[in-house]
Parts: structure tokens; sequence; C-alpha cells
């Protein structure tokens, strides 16, 4: 089921004493949520493929008065199990347990027919946008386990719930993680306080929908700045007993 996020006016301190961790948090949207999350009082990790980009996170993050990050560099492309246990033992050792992970970091592959699509490309886009999440995901379920009221929020997309022509590895991988994320929230349902759902942010200037849409106007498209109440809402308490749902920002 798809739906609309409520009429939410978040409080000023509507992630306080909650840790989160965010997935490409260095660029767009982020970053963008990084820094409202911080606003409004999480302890933030923020996870990234280029550290200069993390970096850059942090120092504005500090600047507007929030809580000291923590920064950890990660390529999901090459990133093996190993490496998704350390983030686990990591947040375990710093935080001792997890409150909200928002999986936003992605990669659009190639738009080009399946006729014409690049193995390499294709299992590169499900590694980055499916396993990825479904592996740090798992390393950091215990943690979630520990939280009284945990969240995770996978970023999906339309052509997640119905095919288009030539979108290939990402639409697959958008299809997979809708139902990664409802597998998990039925598994999570009963026996935990972890809630589950996806969200499709729509059109964003950022720079994947620049490669996606190169003719774009983009000034008539909505900053990320512009959309990140919705992801308050999903992450902090009001969604409290939300689980296994599909938001569109509209």
């Amino acid at each position: 089921m798809t739906l609309q996020i409520p009429d939410y006016q978040p409080e000023a301190d509507a992630l306080a004493g909650r840790v989160v961790l965010v997935t490409g948090a260095g660029d767009g949207i982020g970053k963008a949520v990084s820094l409202a999350f911080a606003r409004h009082g999480a302890q933030l990790i923020l996870l990234g493929r280029t550290q200069s980009k993390l970096e850059q996170t942090y120092d504005e993050l500090m600047a507007a008065g929030g809580r000291q990050p923590a920064i950890w560099p990660m390529d999901f492309a090459s990133a093996q199990w190993p490496e998704f246990m350390a983030v686990g033992e990591g947040i375990a050792n710093d935080f001792g347990r997890l409150d909200g992970m928002l999986h936003n970091a992605g990669v659009l592959g190639d738009r080009s027919p399946i006729e014409h699509y690049a193995t390499k490309t294709w299992q590169k886009t499900l590694q980055v946008n499916l396993t990825a999440p479904f592996m740090l995901t798992r390393a950091c379920l215990p943690l979630l386990k520990e939280s009284a009221d945990a969240s995770v929020l996978f970023t999906s997309s339309g052509v997640g719930h119905r095919g288009r022509a030539y979108w290939g590895a990402y639409a697959v991988s958008k299809a997979g993680v809708e139902n990664l994320a409802e597998t998990l929230a039925d598994e999570t349902e009963t026996n935990t306080a972890i809630r589950v759902n996806t969200i499709n942010p729509g059109p964003v200037r950022t720079a994947m929908r620049a490669a996606a849409y190169p003719a774009e106007d983009r000034d008539s498209l909505r900053k990320p700045e512009d959309i990140t109440t919705p992801y308050l809402f999903l992450l902090g308490p009001a969604s409290k007993g939300i689980s296994g749902q599909h938001f569109d920002i509209g």
C-alpha cells in the first residue's frame, strides 16, 4: 500500500536521544536529511563513499550546533560482509544501540535496454542498491533490537513498483528493496520494536536525477532540503506503529 505523509510539524527535539545511521550522507538528500536530523537532536553516524564529502556534512552539522557525529567511509560497490559487521560492532562499542537507519545511498546504473545492458553494471547496481542495504541491515539488527522504538527506512522509486523501459538494474533493485522492506517488516512485526518502511522522494534536484533526466529544468525541482520533514516523521516517534508501508513524497 502506498501512503501519503500526513500533515506533520516536528518538534524541535523530535529526534532527541536517538542514534541514527544515514547512508549516502555526503551530499544530496542524505546530506540534507542528516542536517535536519541533527537540528532535531539526533546523534548521527554518517556513512558514505567519499570521506571529503562526509567531512563537509560533518563541518556543516557542527557549525549549526549539532551533536558531534561519527563518520564511516565505505564503498558499497566493493564492501564485503566483514566490513558491514565492523559497522555494527563499531556502533555497538560507541553507542550501544541503534534507533534509526536511513538507506539513502544508491547508484543509477545505465539507462539502456536490457538487450544491451552490461553485466558488470547490472551487478554493481544491485550490489549498491539492494545487497549492501541488506547486509548493513542484517549487521545492525541486534542493535536495532536494543532500541525501544527503532525505525528502518529504505529509499525506493516509482520504477520499483512498475518497471519502465530503459531503467534496467535500477528498477529491479528498487523492486527488490520494496520486497526486502516488506519481508523485514513482517518478520519484526510481533517480536521487536522495529518498524520498516520505504520512501520514494520523487523528483528532487540531485546529481542522480540530473543523470537520469539531463534535459530537465533543474530549477523546477525541489531541493533536497525541501523534503526533509517526511524523513523526520518516519524516523521519529510520530510514526510509531507504522510498518510495512510505502510512502510517496507528493
